[in-house]
Order: C-alpha cells, then structure tokens, then sequence
C-alpha cells in the first residue's frame, strides 16, 4: 500500500500540527506521508514544542512553520486532520477530514505542552492503527 498524504492543521505550525506530524514521521512512515501547516504561520517552532519532543525521543530536525498554500503545492491529501478549532479553509479537501479538539499550548506551561504531546501521540497512534488496518 501506498503511504496516505496527511496533513496536519493548526493555527501557527509551532506547536500541535509539529507534534502530529513527528509523531506520524516517527511511528507511521510505514502507512503514511505526513505533513503540517498552519491557517497564520509562526516565525518558528515553539521552544517548548522542542523540549517536550525531544524528552520523547522524537526527532523534529525537519521542522519550520509552513503555510497552508505550502503543503497544498507538494499535492493533493488523502487526510486532514484539523486541530485549528476552525472551519477548513474553502478548497481544503480530502477523502478523510477529521477535527481534533486539542488545546493550544502556546503561553502554557510545560506541564501544559506534555498533556497536549500525550494527547495528540495517542490520536496519531489510532489513526495509523485504522490506516494500517484499511490496508489488510
């Protein structure tokens, strides 16, 4: 099977987009191509979102804020995860869209930024278990 484009959406690409998408690089190369971005990109990734991964073991050398017009210029996507809060942007399409309710870590402590990754690691890790499964 052909890994399935996914993009991850957030408000700034600086923190749960980040972490989706390192987790999805990390844990699911396997059934999925995942990318991130954001609805008003930051000018870097949060410090925080670094420290927290890092304390995971999980690599986010690839990692910059990109915009939504970025991601879409690499081709279409099969998935959208929506972690904004917000309505998709008219245009934003794919065969699976799902929206995620994760608070925005930005400004909160680091105990906040760990209950966020744990958050989101645990959805990524269910949907690479139902792409993985839709592959059998």
């Amino acid at each position: 099977m052909k890994p399935k484009r996914v993009l991850f959406l957030c408000i700034g690409n600086s923190c749960r987009s980040q972490m989706a998408e390192a987790f999805a690089r990390t844990y699911g190369k396997d059934v999925m191509e995942p990318h991130s971005a954001g609805l008003f990109p930051a000018n870097i990734v949060s410090a925080l979102t670094l420290k927290t991964m890092a304390e995971k073991n999980i690599p986010m050398d690839f990692a910059f804020p990109k915009p939504i017009e970025a991601a879409l210029a690499s081709g279409p996507f099969e998935a959208i995860v929506n972690m904004s809060g917000q309505k998709l942007p008219a245009g934003l399409k794919a065969t699976k869209t799902e929206d995620w309710s994760i608070r925005d870590p930005i400004g909160e402590s680091e105990e906040v930024f760990r209950a966020v990754a744990n958050q989101i690691e645990h959805l990524v890790m269910r949907l690479i278990l139902q792409f993985r499964n839709e592959a059998r």
